[in-house]
């Protein structure tokens, strides 16, 4: 079985491309400093070669998400810190445990309450974590799947660490994506491309759209 947390999938630039996000913000995150690092890495075994491994995709789009609600660094430092200190996990990012309501950001601790990440006051709210529901989670609790946002419902792509080695796929047929958007490139017709693959043209449309 591949290990979701050491084995090294995609590059900054692959991640960076399939998560629409600049490329220098995620190295920035993967540089780490003198404080944990919200994103992790591993040692390359070249220089330019993997060296993002699957939770470190879920860190980063969690990270991206949380930034593009508003949160800063250092909220979403106070939240990341307060899972790694009740649960002794240091990939809090990529944990079920943090959650948002696009105002405030919250834990879910031992006893299964939320408390405001900034206090540690209980949260009494409805919290709403739409971003987690691209995420599937095994049984024991750690990221197995990521739906990538950008792509539509009928056109389901994914980043499966079990298929493609990191690239994104389609959830259905676990044809990579690539294969669509390179058949296309040499000059086929959207509809050939379809009866190639054996999907409906306007999917094949879609994913397309949003590779390209």
């Amino acid at each position: 079985m591949l290990d979701t947390y050491e084995t090294p999938l995609l590059t900054a630039r692959e991640a960076a491309r399939y998560l629409k996000m600049p490329e220098s913000t995620l190295d920035s995150w993967l540089v780490g400093g003198a404080r944990p690092s919200l994103v992790h890495a591993v040692h390359p075994e070249r220089r330019g070669w993997p060296r993002v491994p699957f939770v470190g995709i879920i860190e980063a789009y969690v990270l991206r998400t949380l930034r593009e609600l508003g949160f800063s660094m250092p909220e979403i430092r106070r939240a990341a810190d307060l899972v790694r200190s009740e649960f002794d996990d240091p990939y809090a990012l990529a944990s079920e445990r943090i959650a948002s309501d696009g105002v405030g950001l919250f834990v879910r601790v031992a006893d299964e309450s939320l408390v405001h990440a900034r206090d540690r006051q209980v949260a009494f709210s409805e919290v709403i974590a739409e971003y987690l529901t691209y995420i599937s989670w095994d049984s024991a609790g750690s990221p197995a799947r990521l739906r990538l946002p950008q792509y539509p419902a009928q056109a389901e792509v994914v980043i499966d660490p079990r298929f493609g080695w990191g690239a994104p796929v389609l959830a259905k047929s676990k044809v990579p994506v690539d294969s669509l958007v390179s058949l296309w490139r040499t000059g086929e017709s959207i509809s050939l491309v379809a009866e190639e693959f054996d999907l409906p043209a306007n999917v094949v449309e879609d994913v397309l759209r949003q590779a390209a």
